[in-house]
Parts: C-alpha cells; sequence; structure tokens
C-alpha cells in the first residue's frame, strides 16, 4: 500500500507563483510579518505531522473502527495519542486570535493543513474538523462569560465541539426540529430531544465535548426563526455528567474511524449562544466555514487516491502499449494516463481556488477596506458552494477512476484505494447536499439579486487574464457564457416561477465550476510563463487534460440547463 505524502512542493507553488499569496497577506496589518518563509515552514511541519503521525493510522482506523459500549465510544489505537499531540503542538490554534490563545496565522494555513489531514486520514480529521467553526461562532455569538469558560480550550483544541442540527425527522429541513430549551431560574437551559448523525458526538479523544445545538424555546414560532442555538457541554462544572447520552453509533459505508452517533439529549443543561430565534445564523458561521472545509477533504481525498494510482501504474506490467515491443507498464497506456492526469486537472485547478476562497476569508477578516471586504464575502459566497459540491462529487468519481487503473486488485482492501472510495461518497451529503449547494447557489445568490453579484464576480474574473494570450482568452469564454446563462435564468424567472431554475441549478453549478477551473488553469499558465521555474510535474500534466477532457464539459452542462429550465417551463 502506498502511503501518503504530502504534497507541500505543489501547494507552495500554487499559493506563492499562483495566487502570490504571501505578499497578498503580509499587505493586512494583522500578518505584516507573514512572508513565504514563513509559510514554507508551517506547511513542511503541517505536512510532517499528517505524513508521518496521521496517515499510518488510517488503515487500522478503519478495519478496526470506533467502538460504542454502553453509551461510551473507544477511538481506534493510537487515535487519542495522535491527537493530543495534534493539540498539544498547537495545531488547532493556528489560525486562532492571539488574544484567544491562537497563533494568528492567516486562515489559509488552516485550510491547507486540514487538506493534508483528510488526504491522510479522514476518519481522524473529522474529530477537529469542526473546531474552527465552533471557535468563530462562540467568538462572535457567545457571552463573556461563556468565552471565558469555553473559548480557549475550543481555540486550542483541549476540548473538541460538535454541530447538532439534524434529527430523525428534521434533516435538510430544519425547521422541523422539535428538541426543546426550558429556561431556569438560573439562566440555564434544559435541552431535551434527540439529534442524529452528529460527527464525534461521544469520543475519547478529549476530557470534554462541547456540543453546539439547535433548539426550540418555549412559544417560539414554528419553522427555521423559531430556532436558538445553545453550548450543552459533556461535563459539567465541577465534575457532573450532563445527562447527553450516546445511544449508538452509526454502522456505515466509510468513515468507520469517525463515530457518528444518535444523541439524546435527558434535560441537558444548555447555555443560550447569541439571540434567542437566531440560531440558524449563528450556526451558519459553523455551517460555511465546514463547506470550504469539506470542499477540502474532496481534495485531499482525490490527491490520496491519485497518488495510491499512479504508483501503482508506475510499478504494474500489463499488455503492451502502441509501439512497445514488449509488456508495458500500465501507465504508458493512453487511458490510463487520462485516468490519472484528468485527476490533476481538478486537484491542481481545485487548489488554486480553494486557497484563494481561504485567501479571501482572510481578507475578509482582516482588510482596512470596506469595499474590498465586500468583494471579498461576494467571492467566498459565490465559489463555496461550488467548491463544495464540484469537488466532493469529483473526489468519489475521481477515486473510482483511480480504483480501476487498478483493475480487480483495486477492488480488494489489500491496496487500500477502495477506502477512499467508500470514505468519499459522504462528502457529497454533509454540510448540506450538493444539490442544496447548486439551489443555493442559483436561486439563492444568482437569482436573489439578478445576477448582480455574479457580473461583478466574474469582471473581477476576467480582469486576471488577458485576452490577446490564447490559454488566457479560452478561460474567458467560458466566463462570459456563464454570465449569459445566469442572465437567461433570470429573465426566465423573473414572474416568480421558480422551477426552472431548480430543475438547472445543478447543472449551472458544473457550469461555473468548470468555468471556474478554466481561470484557474490559466493564471497557473500564467505563472509558468512567469518564473523561470517550472510547475511541478502533476501541474503540467493537469493543465493538458483540463484542455482536452474537463474543459469540454462547459459546453454540456450548459445545453443541459437550456434543455431542463426550458422543458421544465413547458411542463409546469
Amino acid at each position: 500500500m502506498t502511503p501518503y505524502h504530502a504534497p507541500v512542493e505543489d501547494m507552495v507553488y500554487l499559493l506563492d507563483a499562483v495566487l502570490g499569496a504571501p505578499a497578498t497577506l503580509a499587505a493586512l496589518p494583522a500578518h505584516a510579518g507573514f512572508d513565504a518563509a514563513l509559510m514554507r515552514q508551517v506547511l513542511d511541519e503541517a505536512g510532517r505531522f499528517a505524513s508521518e503521525v496521521v496517515a499510518p493510522l488510517n488503515r487500522s482506523g478503519d478495519e478496526v473502527g470506533a467502538r460504542w459500549h454502553q453509551g461510551q465510544v473507544t477511538m481506534p489505537p493510537g487515535f487519542r495519542e495522535a491527537y493530543q499531540a495534534f493539540w498539544r503542538a498547537g495545531w488547532p490554534a493556528l489560525a486562532a486570535e492571539p488574544a484567544d490563545g491562537g497563533q494568528g496565522l492567516p486562515l489559509v494555513l488552516e485550510a491547507v493543513l486540514y487538506e493534508m489531514l483528510s488526504a491522510a486520514n479522514h476518519g481522524w480529521t473529522m474529530a477537529p474538523g469542526l473546531l474552527h467553526g465552533a471557535y468563530e461562532c462562540l467568538r462572535h455569538h457567545g457571552s463573556e462569560a461563556l468565552k471565558a469558560r469555553y473559548l480557549g480550550r475550543i481555540a486550542s483544541g483541549e476540548w473538541l465541539a460538535t454541530m447538532c442540527l439534524t434529527e430523525p425527522q428534521a434533516g435538510s429541513d430544519l425547521g422541523l426540529c422539535r428538541t426543546r430549551a426550558l429556561p431556569q431560574a438560573d439562566g440555564s437551559h434544559r435541552i431535551e430531544g434527540t439529534k442524529i448523525f452528529i460527527s464525534g458526538g461521544e469520543h475519547d479523544l478529549t476530557d470534554n465535548i462541547v456540543h453546539l445545538v439547535l433548539a426550540r424555546l418555549p412559544d417560539a414560532p414554528s419553522g427555521p426563526k423559531g430556532l436558538s442555538l445553545f453550548l450543552v457541554p459533556k461535563w459539567l462544572d465541577g465534575g457532573a455528567r450532563n445527562p447527553v447520552v450516546c445511544e449508538r453509533i452509526e454502522e456505515k459505508m466509510g468513515l468507520h474511524a469517525s463515530p457518528t452517533c444518535v444523541l439524546r439529549f435527558d434535560a441537558a443543561t444548555g447555555w443560550l449562544i447569541g439571540t434567542p430565534g437566531q440560531g440558524l445564523n449563528a450556526m451558519f458561521v459553523m455551517m460555511n466555514a465546514a463547506r470550504l472545509h469539506v470542499a477540502l477533504q474532496g481534495l485531499g481525498l482525490l490527491d490520496a487516491a491519485w497518488q495510491k494510482a499512479r504508483a501503482y501504474a508506475q510499478e504494474r506490467r500489463q499488455m503492451r502499449a502502441p509501439g512497445a515491443r514488449e509488456t508495458s507498464l500500465i501507465i504508458e497506456h493512453a487511458a490510463v494516463r487520462r485516468l490519472l492526469h484528468t485527476q490533476r486537472a481538478w486537484i491542481d485547478g481545485g487548489r488554486v481556488l480553494a486557497y484563494r476562497t481561504a485567501v479571501e476569508l482572510d481578507l475578509l477578516r482582516h482588510h482596512p477596506e470596506t469595499s474590498r471586504r465586500a468583494a471579498a464575502e461576494r467571492w467566498c459566497a459565490l465559489v463555496t458552494p461550488v467548491l463544495k459540491a464540484a469537488f466532493t462529487e469529483q473526489a468519489f468519481l475521481g477515486a473510482s477512476d483511480c480504483l480501476q487503473v487498478f483493475g480487480g486488485h483495486g477492488y480488494v482492501r489489500e491496496w487500500g484505494i477502495e477506502q477512499h472510495v467508500r470514505d468519499a461518497r459522504v462528502t457529497m451529503i454533509y454540510e448540506g447536499t450538493n444539490e442544496i449547494q447548486a439551489i443555493d447557489l442559483l436561486v439563492r445568490k444568482v437569482l436573489g439579486d439578478g445576477g448582480a453579484a455574479l457580473r461583478a464576480l466574474l469582471q473581477t474574473l476576467g480582469a486576471d487574464l488577458d485576452p490577446s494570450h490564447p490559454a488566457d482568452a479560452a478561460a474567458l469564454a467560458p466566463l462570459r457564457a456563464l454570465g449569459s446563462l445566469a442572465q437567461q435564468l433570470v429573465d426566465r424567472c423573473r414572474d416568480g416561477d421558480l422551477a426552472p431554475a431548480h430543475a438547472a441549478a445543478t447543472d449551472f453549478l458544473h457550469c461555473a465550476a468548470v468555468a471556474l477551473l478554466g481561470w484557474a488553469w490559466a493564471r497557473i499558465e500564467a505563472a509558468q510563463r512567469a518564473h523561470a521555474s517550472p510547475a511541478p510535474e502533476p501541474c503540467r500534466n493537469g493543465a493538458m487534460a483540463f484542455k482536452a477532457w474537463v474543459a469540454p464539459r462547459f459546453e454540456l452542462h450548459a445545453r443541459l440547463v437550456a434543455q431542463t429550465s426550458q422543458s421544465t417551463a413547458e411542463t409546469a
């Protein structure tokens, strides 16, 4: 089995040569001391931790899995020790504010760290995966008393956190939640209800778990506006166990090392976070951060699968490639190269988009100019659902393609590739299904303002390209076509009938993904022209593959948008 190796060289090239991230970040007062050398130092250490500490636990974590017994969950061997080393080394606090005990480094470094960790061991990484979102949620919405008690421990990772939204009858429609919160004389609340699909709801990695729970106050209105957010710890001050009961953990297709829990709150003690009835607004701080990290999970899992498949293809001999006189390495066969190089088109182009989005989050957080912060917010609002949906889907499909490289050997556990296929599948579902991401993009964010934000984003992207250069001109064409497609849908839905948009949303999102990838690859090629040092070999293969096998998908999805929206309007 090929071990995962964090591709720090590739990541640094994209961050520095392509995106100019160190210079952009150093211009912010909060990161005035940041430079390429510090970025490289942090990512080198992150790569070592992911490759040498976390990755070796992946196989045993999948095979042993998390174990439930009488309400308690035991994590696979080595997981607790690795997590304790992780938080004591300061990794969860990488981007937290110094006032909260954090290191105050850019969010983009945290994003790259979690891509590495997800590639190395997706199951283990699920445990700290919500820390950043929980930290931001409590930091922005928590009372001073709650922040004094919990914020530092969440920022450091000493205590892990969960996001308790889903209930048996309330999946994507959170307005159906029934969990109740009853006010108490001391200002606390008694939380009663059942939550399902709670990642890390019970485990032995940390001494406490902080649950952030959506619940309904007495006399609250029905629907999402009646939901409030509460902090409910596993252990209360003084050492008493809060009555939060793990009834079971789910038996799943993948992610065996991550306990997906059914939690029962039996009049558990909790405290209100933020304003009553504004629970979803506070929770979305967690969810938006989580959606970018899920996109990075997809990129990491796809890269891990590609690493295994390429190593196998470079060693395995089968048949003769055209023009060869003897049995060839399978990487010499054009069909295999296509499978492998296509994944590079998604991985490296996707990294440019995801890393740029993380830099935009840094700008949103720290830039002194209101107009630049507004542009950063627009980028994140429009690009994040595309990243989450398109790159988690490609993680699953691409990992399956990588399994194909192994032939029958890929279907057996020995080579480890089938685990990536199983683990990747859930990324298309959690943190908002990919269909919901598509509807969010088109219906809420494009049609919601008549396409104004998208037009502004497309102008920003186009300004980075030189129409006189063939590669840039090729990237401009789908961006302009995407704008036209959006305008057609805006015009078609002016009468208030959104059915055509709902039907066409998934294909519209795929159009946006291919157009954004085209911009990303134009930036990569521009960096290669501007720098004497060549791009890493995977980048060069990905550039060819994008033009040959990914870019043509834009026209297909654009036709499907037109056909689907038209047929829906005609049959309504």
